[in-house]
């Protein structure tokens, strides 16, 4: 077998690791809701279709490095096991020097609710302790609805969450997400928010 051919491996999600510190809920009580839109037959095309990336790293635990949201949505939905494929193999590394490979390949956010950088060990062991960043929420709900456009950069919706936690009070979205959503679209249109990833707005003023 090729090194580079993309192994791909049922995994029981309870035993993945994250590699961020939060996630929005209500990004994924959202995924959780077309989930459930689904029936048998295309669960399991669905199933079959969305690899999970993972790193291979100390004691061959397999971190996840993208679609926390999905698989915390299809562990709450009572799935069991999902497909990974392996992007790098690190199981030889310690743990220092995994998270800082990791680190420099961008592949951790070490970040935590409040969108403060903290040490590697504030990062949850499982999925279902992954915290609630209503920020991140808002931010993937904006990119939905036009707010910015699908980027490749990594971490891009986090990006666009720590803009908008700078701008935009907690309680606000907590207290009427529609609202807040609103100023989140004005607030994505405007100069300062140019340097974000996808960016689209006016391009004078």
């Amino acid at each position: 077998m090729a090194p580079r051919e993309p192994l791909l491996i049922s995994v029981p999600i309870a035993a993945l690791r994250p590699t961020q510190i939060t996630v929005g809920f209500r990004e994924v009580e959202e995924k959780r809701r077309r989930w459930r839109a689904h029936d048998t037959e295309k669960k399991a095309e669905f199933l079959g279709s969305h690899m999970i990336p993972v790193l291979l790293g100390p004691k061959k635990k397999h971190y996840v490095i993208d679609h926390h949201h999905l698989a915390r949505a299809l562990q709450e939905e009572g799935e069991k096991n999902v497909l990974v494929t392996i992007v790098a193999d690190l199981h030889k590394l310690d743990r220092d020097a995994f998270w800082t490979v990791a680190d420099h390949k961008s592949w951790v956010h070490p970040y935590d609710a409040s969108g403060a950088r903290v040490g590697f060990d504030a990062i949850p062991k499982t999925i279902a302790d992954l915290a609630d960043d209503p920020f991140r929420s808002l931010a993937g709900e904006l990119r939905r609805a036009g707010g910015f456009a699908k980027d490749t950069t990594p971490f891009s919706e986090f990006l666009w969450a720590d803009y908008l936690r700078r701008n935009l009070k907690r309680k606000a979205i907590e207290r009427d997400f529609t609202e807040a959503m609103e100023s989140a679209l004005r607030l994505a249109k405007a100069p300062d928010a140019g340097y974000l990833p996808g960016w689209c707005g006016p391009l004078d003023g």
